[in-house]
C-alpha cells in the first residue's frame, strides 16, 4: 500500500465531490504513476490550490485505466486521461478543510525543500508521500471536527462553484 497526494484546483475537487467520491482524473504526464504504480488499497489525500487546505481522504479502488471523458478541466486539451476508481475515506466540510500552513512544515514529505520553500512540495498534480504524512493529514481532517467518513459521501447536483 502507498500514499499519495492530489493536487488540484477547488473546481476539480467539487467534479470529484459531484461524483460521490467513485472516480478520479490525473493529467497526462502522470500515466507511469496511475497505471504502474498506483494499486487498489492505496490512499489518495487531496490539497487545494489557491485555498490552500487538505480537503478529504480516499482509498484507491481500481486499478488505472484509461478514459477521455471531459469531467476535469485545466489547460485546453488536458482531459485527465489516467484514472481510477475511488472510495470516501474523510471529507471535510469546507470548515473543517486543514490549511497548509498549519500543519504543512511538519511533514517528512516537504523536507526534502528549503524550509523557506516548502510550499513548492504542492506544485504539481500528483506526488508519492510518506504513509506517515497521509496518517498525519487524515488525522488532522478527523480532528478539525466537520468531516464525515465512509462512504456518506453523496454526490451533489446543481452545487454552485467557488
Amino acid at each position: 500500500m502507498a500514499s499519495w497526494m492530489g493536487v488540484t484546483s477547488v473546481d476539480n475537487f467539487e467534479r470529484t465531490e459531484d461524483l460521490g467520491f467513485t472516480l478520479q482524473g490525473f493529467k497526462t504526464r502522470q500515466r507511469k504513476k496511475v497505471m504502474e504504480q498506483m494499486a487498489p488499497g492505496d490512499n489518495l489525500v487531496y490539497y487545494l490550490t489557491r485555498v490552500q487546505v487538505f480537503a478529504a481522504t480516499v482509498k484507491i479502488a481500481s486499478d488505472g485505466f484509461e478514459d477521455h471523458e471531459l469531467i476535469w478541466q485545466s489547460k485546453p486539451g488536458e482531459d485527465y486521461p489516467w484514472r481510477v476508481k475511488i472510495e470516501a475515506d474523510v471529507v471535510a466540510d469546507e470548515d473543517g478543510q486543514v490549511p497548509s500552513e498549519a500543519i504543512g512544515p511538519g511533514l517528512r514529505y516537504v523536507q526534502k525543500w528549503p524550509a523557506e520553500h516548502w510550499k513548492l512540495a504542492f506544485q504539481g498534480n500528483l506526488h508519492l508521500i510518506p504513509d506517515e504524512d497521509f496518517e498525519t493529514l487524515r488525522a488532522a481532517l478527523v480532528g478539525a471536527g466537520k468531516a464525515g467518513t465512509g462512504k456518506s459521501a453523496t454526490p451533489k447536483a446543481g452545487k454552485a462553484r467557488r
